[in-house]
């Protein structure tokens, strides 16, 4: 039987509202064809200027709905599944990073229920995202695939995996966006210490990631080529990359994502 939406989304927060926006905004899918469900009408109320369907039952959401997303923290789940009262989607988009296929599944009752399960970082909130997804269970079926990669493309960019490589996504895209904070932080600082004014430190800082990012995504030579383009007849340039080598720059990286990971793999095991 044809459903009234074509997405329902249970949770209502700043993920959610991200998602909202690019789908809507984008004109991917039509507002009318949206229902969000929460239990907090005032969260309900922040996504009005959307103009997509909203409701505080999550069962009705659910029941109504080609594909669910479930957009809540981690302890909020099980509340959700005891909302949903022994209904159990056929469709699931589960955003919740740290928790596995098989605890949604679990939770929402055995059956012919699919899960695809994404993770998205920071910048997915301006559409510049790096986003993570599990989308196996729906491998049979290219329309789901499809409708599912069209939901979070315009998130960013979009790397499918399979479940068993979502710790690393966490690592490298979740937890890197705050590396990558920190490391613009201490450029412009750098910046402040030798005369800059901060403002135009910060200008410089940040376009210097940007431009970086940018080259690296545009070139087919590796990022050794590139980094060697940056040092010939650069004497400043190379001085600069001996002394973040000397003192283990790449090690330190490496390490502070192994952390990232082992917390990540932490919280999942709850």
């Amino acid at each position: 039987m044809k459903k009234q939406y074509k997405l329902g989304v249970i949770g209502c927060g700043g993920v959610t509202e991200t998602i909202l926006k690019a789908v809507v905004l984008s004109d991917f899918i039509r507002e009318k064809k949206i229902i969000v469900s929460d239990i907090d009408e005032e969260k309900l109320d922040k996504v009005d200027y959307l103009g997509v369907r909203t409701t505080t039952d999550n069962k009705y959401a659910a029941q109504n709905s080609d594909y669910l997303i479930i957009a809540v923290a981690a302890a909020d789940f099980s509340a959700v599944a005891k909302s949903l009262k022994g209904y159990i989607p056929e469709k699931v988009i589960s955003v919740i990073p740290e928790m596995k296929k098989s605890a949604v599944k679990n939770a929402l009752g055995v059956g012919m229920i699919k899960v695809a399960r994404c993770m998205l970082n920071m910048p997915s909130a301006i559409g510049s995202g790096a986003v993570g997804i599990d989308m196996t269970d729906f491998n049979k079926d290219t329309d789901d695939t499809d409708f599912i990669s069209n939901v979070f493309n315009r998130l960013g960019t979009v790397v499918s995996l399979d479940e068993s490589k979502l710790d690393a996504v966490a690592g490298v895209a979740l937890n890197g966006a705050a590396q990558t904070f920190m490391f613009i932080d201490s450029l412009i600082d750098a910046g402040v210490k030798q005369g800059l004014p901060k403002s135009e430190a910060k200008i410089l800082a940040v376009q210097t990631v940007l431009g970086s990012a940018e080259l690296v995504s545009r070139e087919e030579q590796p990022l050794e080529g590139l980094l060697m383009t940056a040092c010939n007849n650069n004497a400043a340039a190379l001085e600069t990359v001996k002394v973040l080598q000397d003192g283990g720059f790449n090690k330190l990286v490496g390490e502070a994502v192994e952390a990232g990971i082992k917390k990540f793999k932490e919280q999942s095991a709850k």
